[in-house]
């Protein structure tokens, strides 16, 4: 059964603080920058004891991320201690099944659950796209409320699950290691499983416009589990329905579009070719590589293995230094933004992170003068 498509939404006109540092959203769109900007994967979060305090005081996840204003906060916080040059919408990436009423809870220990998982055909029928400005207003408003307490300090990134990763969770009822229900819908039934994806590729593009609209200057898919598909079937059950979002995002908006798939350092060029502004890389990719292979189609993001973070500043620094190195700095048409190759570890010391920030900006303008210098 197709779905039916909305009304093209009107995007935000309301003023806003105008940007002060956008490099990040220049990194982006492949513009000269003076510097390599830098964000983290999972940057508002419980190595930070200032948001564990304010989780603490939520009471739970879900209240933390369903109340604006203290999404907004955690949201902040890692920007006080970091000279980080974008910050991200503190939510989770279940927002959208959890709309669907599928039950979302937490437990502590194992993770995101759900009291109705969707594995046979009457629950497929079910599902419904949740309306943004309805059963997710909490997160648009969250939007709102961060993007005017910025007031144009660094850009906001909006996100959402992929698809194929929101089918994940949805058929498995909660994370897994082996992906048993999803893959075996996957193999018996692929009508089934496209029907899912086609849902949640019209859920997710709504949800990102929404986001979008809201005041969202880049717009993230995290592809979490793309890369637990073998080769082939990730063509037909992942790529295809994200290139479905990236054309209506970018039909609908100038906000740049960063896909991240972890597991895809397989298909990096299958990846650029669906449109994002910029490809993320795990930790398994070397950067150069990366870039020979595609960074004149688009931008990369990554990719700092976080585990590097465990050793000591020193360690941390020589370490970024690498990174940054194996990528060189950018040429014309291309873009470079540093990141982590997946999200921040719990165990994370604060000012390990201090070490890699500063290094960051501080090796990568260097790298710049030298390569003016020999111009």
């Amino acid at each position: 059964m197709p779905v039916a498509a909305p009304p093209r939404r009107t995007l935000l006109t309301t003023r806003m603080a105008p940007l002060i540092n956008d490099t990040f959203l220049r990194a982006l769109r492949r513009e000269p920058t003076d510097y390599t900007p830098v964000w983290l994967m999972r940057q508002a979060g419980r190595y930070l004891p200032e948001y564990r305090a304010t989780r603490q005081r939520a009471g739970d996840f879900l209240t933390l991320c369903k109340t604006p204003e203290l999404a907004c906060e955690v949201t902040l916080q890692p920007l006080e201690r970091y000279a980080l040059d974008a910050a991200i919408l503190f939510s989770d990436i279940l927002t959208i099944p959890d709309a669907m009423g599928l039950g979302l809870y937490f437990t502590e220990g194992e993770g995101p659950r759900f009291e109705r998982p969707v594995r046979d055909e009457a629950a497929v029928a079910r599902l419904a796209i949740p309306d943004p400005d309805a059963e997710l207003r909490y997160v648009i408003d969250a939007v709102r409320t961060i993007r005017g307490a910025l007031a144009g300090r660094v850009p906001l990134i909006g996100f959402s699950g992929s698809p194929w990763t929101l089918a994940c969770y949805m058929v498995e009822g909660g994370g897994s290691d082996d992906f048993r229900h999803v893959k075996s819908m996957m193999y018996q039934r692929p009508d089934l499983m496209h029907r899912i994806l086609a849902v949640n590729a019209e859920a997710v593009s709504r949800y990102l416009l929404a986001q979008a609209e809201a005041g969202a200057q880049a717009l993230m898919i995290f592809d979490s589990w793309g890369g637990a598909l073998a080769d082939g079937a990730f063509q037909t059950f992942s790529l295809p329905y994200m290139k479905t979002i990236v054309e209506r995002v970018r039909a609908a908006t100038d906000a740049p579009v960063i896909v991240f798939t972890k597991g895809g350092g397989l298909w990096l060029e299958q990846i650029a070719a669906i449109g994002p502004h910029a490809v993320g890389l795990d930790w398994t990719v070397n950067l150069g590589h990366a870039r020979a292979r595609i960074g004149q189609r688009c931008a990369l993001q990554g990719n700092l293995d976080p585990m590097v973070l465990m050793a000591s500043p020193d360690v941390v620094a020589a370490q970024v230094r690498d990174a940054l190195d194996s990528y060189g700095a950018p040429g014309p048409g291309e873009g470079h933004v540093f990141n982590l190759g997946h999200g921040i570890s719990r165990f994370t010391p604060p000012d390990h992170v201090t070490a890699m920030v500063d290094t960051v900006h501080a090796y990568s303008r260097a790298q710049r003068g030298a390569q003016k210098g020999g111009a």
